[in-house]
């Protein structure tokens, strides 16, 4: 399916797809509002409550239609009408928090084009992998917003490259501002769910991610337990770090993922995996200092071998919930690539498949909210999704 028929489908206009900078108005783009209120998403960050609808967070943005951790990815992705945007936080050379998927920026900025930062392409170990490339950590603040974004995925997103090399590289306190007047302008809360990149790494460098982010909510009011946000992470020292040594009071979410093992966990030794740390007994541990789990989609219902979803769903989310924990699991992203061999549709990689239904799919596992790339398609599945419930829930009153 083209993205002109899903665009149809999910009822948001033609006019959302115009094109945004960071300053465009609610009216020019022309998108309705959220489904969730203002109450719902500060009762949201300290659990969801019964009968309330999940969340929509856009990932990294709307980074299915601008490039990732822009101010027009974000901005966007509020009007499409999430309840959080989500900027991946790394550190620049003089300590300035800015959103990056990575600390390295050769696929995410122009800096190729810079002659003037040709040596500045070097290998580093991050995680335990050698990686080449040029990285926020050998550039100041100044020096990067001499770049500009680009789309990381052009042969799959190619409409995003219209507005390569339009926009900066923002920093948290930018993407903080332009929340709180999002929040003005639509006149409901737009949360903030930050994550810490590679704590580890920046540790080991002397650029440690936690004092910066916890000055920078404190700067904003808002570290408080009802504040729209979650800080989320794959490393666990960190989380404990921001929780016992700082003092955050917001819900922090532990990241995890279908293989592997968190990084600050593997430095030490500590052989636990995420599969490890995700078992019952260990969620209700790690409950004494988490508040939600990030996990990977495929371990909510994983595929099968020929890459078809599965029919059922695993225990995490009855696990996690029993422990007190949300779910928030990631990437729902509408493209046939990404999506399970029975949600596509067409031939080319990069159409749009059955990414409405296949989040409905999901949401009926009883998850508290989902990361999408595609916002505008997660509220219209929660929409959707809610709806059914309540259909479902009035049969009964009536057979009662």
């Amino acid at each position: 399916m083209r993205r002109s028929s899903i665009m149809l489908t999910v009822s948001v206009a033609v006019a959302a797809l115009v094109p945004v900078a960071a300053a465009t108005s609610s009216a020019a783009l022309g998108l309705r509002p959220a489904t969730t209120t203002a109450d719902t998403v500060s009762t949201l960050t300290a659990g969801r409550a019964e009968g309330a609808a999940p969340l929509v967070i856009g990932h990294r943005g709307a980074s299915g239609y601008r490039p990732e951790h822009t101010l027009a990815s974000y901005e966007l992705a509020a009007r499409m009408g999430a309840d959080f945007i989500e900027p991946d936080l790394v550190s620049t050379k003089d300590g300035v928090l800015v959103a990056r998927h990575e600390p390295e920026i050769g696929g995410t900025t122009d800096v190729a084009d810079h002659p003037e930062f040709a040596d500045r392409r070097v290998t580093k170990m991050l995680d335990g992998v050698a990686v080449t490339g040029w990285w926020t950590t050998d550039f100041t603040l100044a020096e990067l917003k001499t770049l500009r974004a680009k789309e990381r995925l052009p042969l799959i997103r190619q409409e995003n490259t219209l507005w390569d090399e339009r926009f900066e590289v923002p920093t948290f306190e930018e993407v903080l501002t332009l929340r709180e007047r999002l929040s003005r302008e639509l006149r409901r809360p737009i949360g903030v769910y930050p994550e810490t990149k590679h704590p580890t790494f920046f540790k080991q460098l002397g650029l440690a991610l936690e004092p910066k982010v916890v000055r920078a909510l404190r700067t904003h009011d808002l570290d408080r337990r009802n504040a729209p946000v979650f800080v989320q992470s794959f490393e666990l020292t960190n989380l404990g770090t921001l929780r016992n040594l700082y003092g955050l009071r917001v819900p922090l979410v532990f990241l995890t993922s279908a293989s592997g093992a968190p990084y600050d966990l593997v430095a030490k030794g500590d052989p636990r995996t995420y599969a490890d740390l995700t078992t019952a007994p260990s969620l209700k541990k790690l409950a004494r200092t988490i508040n939600g789990l990030g996990p990977d989609k495929a371990q909510v219902i994983p595929r099968n071998a020929d890459g078809t979803l599965a029919a059922s769903a695993t225990s995490l989310v009855t696990d996690a919930h029993a422990a007190g924990l949300q779910v928030h699991p990631y990437t729902f992203r509408a493209e046939n690539t990404f999506l399970p061999v029975d949600y596509r549709t067409g031939t080319s990689d990069a159409d749009f498949g059955r990414a409405l239904d296949e989040q409905v799919r999901y949401l009926e596992t009883g998850i508290d909210g989902l990361f999408t790339d595609q916002p505008d398609i997660g509220v219209a599945a929660r929409d959707a999704f809610v709806a059914e419930q309540s259909r479902a829930a009035a049969g009964e009153r009536r057979a009662s």
